[in-house]
């Protein structure tokens, strides 16, 4: 049986690193999600470009430099820096350097369960990333398709998310749970 302290414990291998849950869904009573990220990976890949329909999204860098896009600008984000993205606005991040930080989604929906499969993904079913592969595609389309009240992409779109995940289904991908 799995630990409290390993259950916290989100690790992706290679990219995106290693990620820890500082205080769950479930403790914060829905409040807010807080993580603790270490991402090595120096390539410079990020998340498609997405929102947060209802939700503020918030680093906080501990060491390194994250570089955020917000509406299209690239933003360095250094050590000892916060920055905050409002519900609705287009983003993703990225980083040149190992980076360690603190992000925060608030309140926190089901973004908990959102990086539980997003990791199960990765380290199960073999999904890469960045996505260079047919049943990456696939899944990762699921996958947003399957939470869009945490996260709804904007490049590619959203509807592309969605045509992938008819197909996935279709060929009898499944989400975990």
């Amino acid at each position: 049986m799995e630990s409290e302290e390993q259950n916290r414990i989100l690790d992706f291998g290679g990219f995106p690193g290693r990620w820890e849950i500082i205080h769950s869904t479930a403790e914060t009573d829905g409040e807010y999600l807080e993580m603790r990220f270490e991402i090595n990976s120096t390539t410079g890949d990020s998340p498609p470009v997405h929102i947060h329909p209802k939700a503020e999204e918030s680093y906080e860098v501990l060491s390194g430099t994250l570089e955020v896009k917000v509406k299209g600008e690239w933003k360095q984000v250094h050590t000892g820096e916060k920055h905050s993205v409002s519900p609705g606005t287009p983003h993703t991040f990225r980083n040149k350097e190992p980076v360690e930080l603190i992000n925060v989604h608030q309140p926190a929906l089901e973004y908990e369960r959102f990086f539980r499969r997003f990791q199960k993904l990765v380290t199960e079913q073999g999904v890469n990333l960045p996505p260079n592969n047919f049943k990456s595609f696939l899944l990762l389309g699921m996958l947003f398709s399957a939470h869009e009240q945490e996260v709804i992409s904007v490049k590619p779109p959203q509807f592309v998310m969605r045509i992938l995940s008819g197909l996935g289904k279709s060929l009898g991908y499944q989400l975990p749970k």
